[in-house]
């Protein structure tokens, strides 16, 4: 069959992001026998005019569409990306079979299904399931009990069936050059599947709760052809915690340094599983910076999100780092069950003790069908089980009565090294557009330290949205 692969996602900020999913998928299509055409739409200047372009070209039997996200997950600046995903399956139906999928697609693909009017939906990892479904229809049939594939009109579906050997994605289809230059850097996913608990998030439920690793050497290899083929210089790991499990953590490392790989990268860290030699490998193996999904620093509030650390080990491992002389930066979520204006407090305060590079201050949670935060938002009447999440909802702590904002934004503009997107506090598209002028790899957030506080002025906290 012929078909186009589209890459929904255009958000810029605070990086363009190259599509891996669309990527990990192309190998198995191409490998069932099926001819291949992309669209990014990321750096498109007219969407309408590209998919009408690639149509005029050929007619697909089927539009595969990916969706990252549907919403910047952003308070109070939220956006949903849906409508325009809307205008892209509109320009695509009755010309061909719309199959929707990918991470965002994945949050709530009934609703998701239902709102954009596509045909079948992949939920979870597409890599078996895709191909399956191209082959029913291939053959006119429709397909039943193939799991993690819900069609229209369908009220059930079976539940998506993880994939136990994750292969290569195969980037030559997109414009992974660009995405050096104007991202600063390349994703790479090394696992899959995570075992922790925190309240909100959704990575048990995209992949499920049980780790799957990828070969050591495939990872390898592919580094090196991202190194070689595209002259990649810097490497994003995208696993939702890259140290753990610990053991193979160490061995990639040490896989890295002996290919003598010429190439700098950082990762999402969990404070709770990092140790001096664990640092010392990733240091020697290129890592120049560390991002670390701390949440909070109330050992009360680490407690009510499910973090499996407290604030001791938040402390040491931000020694280890100063120590070995790696940027590192803490992400903090304001606004969870249980925050007050002292747990508030104890955050910026255990921040101004360990000194990061960066601070990212979110405020409000999220609220996604599945998750523990769910349940309790429901049961603290903040929204009901009828309430509609396609549009961005999330949890703010009944105890802060409207003031979070304002208490954030007040202590923020008073630290130099902290950045509150939602509130554009030392951040906005306009400074993002600046700095990336600048001639660095990696996470912006590292130049917060080559900076002087910005006068950006915080939007209002008090517009309700």
């Amino acid at each position: 069959m012929d078909i186009l692969l589209i890459s929904a996602n255009r958000e810029t900020s605070p990086y363009p992001v190259f599509p891996l999913g669309l990527a990990f998928l192309a190998g198995p299509l191409a490998t069932a026998g099926h001819q291949l055409r992309t669209i990014d739409l990321c750096f498109a200047d007219d969407p309408e005019t590209a998919i009408s372009e690639a149509f005029s070209s050929m007619v697909p039997d089927a539009v595969i569409i990916s969706i990252r996200n549907i919403d910047n997950v952003t308070y109070p600046g939220s956006r949903s990306y849906l409508a325009g995903v809307r205008q892209i399956v509109d320009l695509c139906r009755g010309r061909t079979t719309v199959i929707l999928g990918g991470s965002g697609y994945s949050l709530m693909p009934r609703e998701i299904l239902e709102f954009l009017d596509g045909d079948y939906g992949v939920v979870g990892e597409g890599e078996e399931a895709l191909p399956m479904l191209l082959a029913c229809l291939a053959r006119n049939e429709q397909p039943r009990d193939l799991p993690g594939v819900l069609a229209k009109g369908a009220a059930e579906y079976l539940p998506p069936r993880p994939v136990e050997l994750i292969g290569m994605p195969d980037r030559r289809l997109f414009p992974v050059e660009r995405y050096n230059r104007e991202g600063g850097m390349a994703n790479l996913q090394t696992k899959r599947g995570c075992p922790f608990s925190c309240i909100y998030c959704t990575y048990p439920i995209l992949e499920g709760s049980r780790v799957r690793l990828r070969d050591i050497n495939a990872i390898i290899h592919e580094i090196r052809d991202l190194v070689e083929n595209f002259g990649t210089e810097y490497i994003y790991f995208v696993d939702d915690i890259f140290n753990y499990p610990m053991d193979f953590a160490e061995s990639l490392c040490r896989a890295i340094t002996a290919a003598a790989l010429n190439v700098k990268w950082s990762a999402f860290i969990n404070p709770g599983f990092i140790t001096p030699q664990l640092i010392r490998l990733m240091v020697e193996a290129g890592c120049d910076a560390m991002e670390f999904g701390t949440d909070s620093g109330s050992p009360a509030m680490l407690r009510n999100l499910g973090k499996s650390f407290g604030p001791g080990e938040i402390r040491s491992t931000s020694a280890l780092c100063r120590e070995a002389g790696v940027d590192f930066a803490h992400y903090i979520l304001f606004g969870g069950p249980g925050e007050t204006a002292g747990t508030v407090m104890e955050s910026f305060a255990l921040m101004d003790e360990v000194e990061p590079t960066a601070v990212i201050g979110m405020t409000g949670i999220r609220i996604f069908p599945g998750t523990c935060l769910y349940r309790k938002a429901v049961e603290d009447g903040i929204i009901t089980a009828e309430t509609p999440l396609l549009d961005p909802v999330f949890y703010l702590s009944p105890g802060m009565g409207g003031t979070l904002c304002d208490l954030v934004t007040a202590e923020a503009m008073k630290r130099r090294n902290w950045v509150v997107p939602g509130l554009e506090i030392n951040m906005s598209d306009a400074m993002l557009a600046a700095l990336r002028s600048f001639p660095v790899k990696g996470p912006l957030w590292k130049l917060m330290k080559r900076l002087g506080r910005t006068r950006q002025r915080p939007m209002s906290s008090g517009n309700g949205k």
